[in-house]
């Protein structure tokens, strides 16, 4: 298909995402068409908060295996402005990235990274990280900054309450994430972009529903699951997921927000999610720790100062087929730059190859296979219990 196709298909609200293999299990196979190419899905988005995946040229990120990555409205919006990526082309053109791209609105970041905010009806009040300088940013601004960046698919602005939160602040957190959405949906858009809803509720069932209610009740392009990941235990996290994943319509986008260890990948994939971001594997692979088919390693351990073998020999990874752990290890313990790309790239290739498998199961009618086949794998030090229970 040619890209004024693709741009004619976005464009038109027609069919930009279709479940092409339901399986028995919950697990789906699908195509999600943006202006910027196909994604197919499920698929994981590395995190480019600033316009780039740390330390890997564009060419690279798609050589691993992926077709859309994450950028950050909040990042970009403070450095370097999305007026001056505007005027640039936007921001595929500016960071020279050819696949889709999906803006996070900030919302989290703002709370998180910012040294004194406050959220009001009106929007988030915040001192910049960077410099100290205040910001308003209200659910309007928020979508104009997304517009003008240029992004395929745009988050709303929501309020993502700190863990442990109680009831009724989950609540009240809740119902302005929905009140924002609103407001966010009022906000004219450019004609290629999608925008998401994020359901919030904490680890409440309940808020959870009613969360997914009211979004649903705005007929959104896709839906996220949002405000997960932040230190509750695993088998809540679940039970948020199939709770909400029940009550989404089954024509629309599934995007888990910000969870991304290899197993939460699987038991997503399982429970029907179609979109995944998380910065643990570029992370991890700043940090030593390296994925593998059979669990983790841990580079600057001693125990490979020399070793010969590459990372994983099942992996076949530019990386893997070049590289002695006892050459990554000796980059890593010497801070030298190219152990960090190196490492990143493994990663990423890790990650890329893990839903690639997982597409190829559900295609082949083999998902609980390949599940099973997932844990039998790995070294019993990355089980997770509910996982492990779920496949034994």
């Amino acid at each position: 298909m040619t890209l004024s196709n693709l741009q004619s298909l976005a464009s038109s609200g027609e069919n930009r995402f279709q479940v092409h293999h339901p399986s028995a299990t919950g697990a789906r196979l699908g195509l999600l068409s943006t202006s910027h190419g196909h994604i197919d899905t499920p698929a994981f988005m590395p995190v480019g908060s600033q316009g780039t995946v740390k330390g890997l040229d564009p060419h690279e990120v798609r050589d691993c295996g992926f077709q859309m990555i994450l950028a950050n409205a909040y990042h970009l919006f403070l450095r370097p402005g999305h007026e001056l990526v505007e005027a640039q082309g936007g921001l595929h053109e500016f960071m020279q990235w050819s696949g889709g791209i999906l803006t996070d609105s900030g919302g989290f970041q703002m709370v998180s990274l910012a040294d004194f905010c406050k959220i009001t009806e009106e929007g988030v009040r915040f001192r910049s990280h960077i410099n100290g300088e205040w910001h308003m940013l209200s659910p309007e601004k928020s979508i104009g900054i997304q517009v003008a960046l240029g992004s395929d698919i745009m988050m709303v602005l929501d309020h993502c309450p700190t863990f442990p939160c109680t009831k009724p602040q989950a609540l009240e957190a809740m119902k302005r994430t929905t009140r924002w959405a609103k407001r966010c949906a009022d906000v004219p858009k450019k004609p290629h972009q999608w925008m998401f809803g994020i359901i919030q509720g904490g680890v409440f069932p309940d808020l959870r529903k009613e969360s997914t209610q009211e979004l649903v009740a705005l007929d959104m392009d896709g839906y996220a699951l949002g405000g997960l990941s932040l230190g509750e235990e695993k088998p809540a996290m679940f039970e948020m997921i199939e709770t909400v994943v029940r009550l989404l319509p089954p024509d629309r986008p599934r995007y888990l927000m910000g969870v991304g260890l290899p197993e939460d990948l699987v038991e997503g994939v399982a429970q029907g999610l179609d979109l995944f971001d998380c910065v643990i594997p570029t992370r991890h692979g700043r940090t030593g720790w390296l994925f593998t088919s059979t669990g983790r390693v841990l580079i600057k351990q001693a125990r490979y100062t020399q070793d010969p073998n590459p990372i994983d020999a099942n992996c076949g990874c530019p990386v893997c087929q070049r590289f002695s752990r006892a050459y990554l290890r000796h980059l890593f313990i010497s801070r030298e730059m190219l152990g960090v790309r190196l490492n990143t790239v493994h990663n990423l290739w890790y990650y890329g190859k893990l839903m690639a498998g997982l597409r190829q199961a559900i295609r082949e009618n083999r998902f609980e296979e390949y599940r099973k086949d997932f844990y039998r794998r790995r070294e019993s030090v990355d089980h997770d219990p509910l996982t492990q229970d779920a496949v034994n």
